[in-house]
């Protein structure tokens, strides 16, 4: 019988003495079945979780639910004549602690689920004469037929540990009251979806500014991608024409500007259009105006900077992707086109873009992903302000961003918890949606 159609309730009904005494001792079944040193192993790691929940397990599981309830204590010593202060409960300490013994019981209840269906195999094997591998057998398996367990099991283990936990650690915070506000860093407790609602009404202060953050987020990625794209395009189509002559120095001279770090050319534009900055010193030496131009403190004027000052980081590195692209489109449609009397207007609409549109929009979308992200540019260029007399949120940040300044600024935890998880939401949907209506996902074969 195939060991991936093999269920539990196939093991404890069909199975027998030792099968079904492996729901409760695990590694019996293994033990039983001529696989000592696997099934001891295995009980070995049942041991291993019924100490750990005794010790501390079901301790961080009890605790969970309220996640503490004594607050530090403050005492004066007479004698002393000095305070003393005596250790409470920290919050933080016990969710992840609980969230870790979430994740050790999930392990668990799945190696007794693995375990019971692999003693029912090896019963299933006995009973049809069959062979039982011997450890020598498995651990050669392991470097043949099961090479992609042995290499993947370390990368998975990581992601586990570095990733997946402290994901639900951190998704877990939206759901409490972990901010500054009302003193509760240190011991908070449960808040249900307040935070969410606090954050979805347009009424209140938080609401108004994630709906108006949002807005800006959502025009900005679409600005910075489609003019980057557009653009790009159109410079890699200008430089890649056959009349055009030195194609490679005009590909090195906007190549060049990829060399020199991001954050580098970001804080130095920073500085060059500050009131005192170059730029403004230049404009009225020349006479061209008489007070600084407000770059970064008039909202509109800062927007507009940021997405003109990305079209000049990103153009380069989308006229690079286009440009084998380009090259790639079959010389006969153009020649076709050319003899119906179509114009390059027309060519472009009707041959170059669709093309480039069917192969590039895994690139469009995670671009524009990338955008919504893009944490470099709006920081060290604007730091998101200007930001209002009251708001936490600045006239040009991001939802990353206003994330970062929520969490790391301000100590709003909570709530910069419930803005990754709404950033997460709307990501996910956007990329799904695209990519899924999409000529590249629904005819791959249009251009072939």
């Amino acid at each position: 019988m195939d060991e991936d159609r093999i269920t539990v309730r196939n093991a404890l009904k069909d199975g027998d003495l030792s099968t079904r005494l492996s729901a409760v001792f695990m590694g019996a079944g293994m033990l039983g079945h001529r696989q000592v040193v696997k099934g001891a192993l295995v009980f070995l790691f049942e041991i291993a979780f019924v100490l750990y929940m005794a010790m501390t397990g079901f301790h961080n599981l009890g605790m969970l639910s309220s996640l503490g309830t004594e607050a530090q204590g403050k005492v004066w010593n007479e004698a002393k004549q000095i305070y003393e202060y005596t250790a409470g409960d920290n919050s933080q300490q016990i969710l992840l602690a609980g969230v870790i013994t979430c994740f050790v019981v999930a392990g668990i209840v799945v190696l007794w689920i693995l375990q019971m269906r692999h003693s029912y195999s090896l019963q299933k094997r006995i009973e049809n004469g069959k062979e039982i591998p011997t450890l020598r057998v498995d651990i050669k398996n392991l470097f043949n037929g099961n090479l992609h367990i042995t290499l993947m099991t370390l990368p998975c283990l990581g992601i586990l540990v570095f990733n997946v936990v402290p994901l639900v650690y951190m998704i877990s915070m939206a759901f409490t009251t972990y901010s500054k506000e009302g003193e509760h860093l240190i011991l908070f407790d449960w808040d249900g979806v307040n935070q969410f609602l606090r954050v979805l009404n347009m009424s209140g202060n938080i609401g108004r500014q994630f709906w108006h953050v949002l807005a800006w987020t959502v025009v900005w990625a679409l600005f910075a991608t489609f003019l980057n794209y557009i653009l790009g395009m159109v410079l890699a189509m200008v430089i890649n024409r056959k009349d055009t002559k030195g194609k490679a120095f005009w590909r090195f001279c906007f190549a060049l500007s990829i060399a020199v770090p991001q954050f580098v050319t970001l804080m130095i534009m920073n500085i060059m259009l500050q009131p005192s900055g170059a730029i403004n010193v230049l404009l009225q030496n020349l006479g061209l105006i008489t007070e600084p131009i407000p770059f970064w403190t008039n909202a509109m004027l800062a927007r507009i900077t940021i997405i003109v000052i990305n079209l000049w980081v990103g153009i380069p590195y989308t006229m690079l992707q286009v440009t084998g692209i380009l090259q790639n489109i079959p010389g006969e449609l153009y020649e076709a086109a050319r003899m119906d009397g179509a114009g390059p207007v027309k060519i472009f609409f009707r041959i170059t873009l669709p093309y480039m549109l069917f192969v590039t929009t895994p690139y469009l979308i995670t671009s524009f992903v990338g955008n919504i992200n893009n944490f470099n540019v709006i920081y060290l260029l604007s730091g998101g302000g200007p930001t209002q007399v009251g708001d936490t949120a600045g006239q040009t940040d991001l939802l990353v961003t206003w994330l970062y300044k929520l969490t790391i600024d301000q100590q709003y935890y909570n709530l910069g918890a419930v803005i990754g998880i709404m950033t997460f939401v709307i990501l996910t949907i956007i990329t799904l949606v695209t990519y899924r209506s999409s000529s590249s996902y629904k005819n791959e074969e249009a251009f072939m």
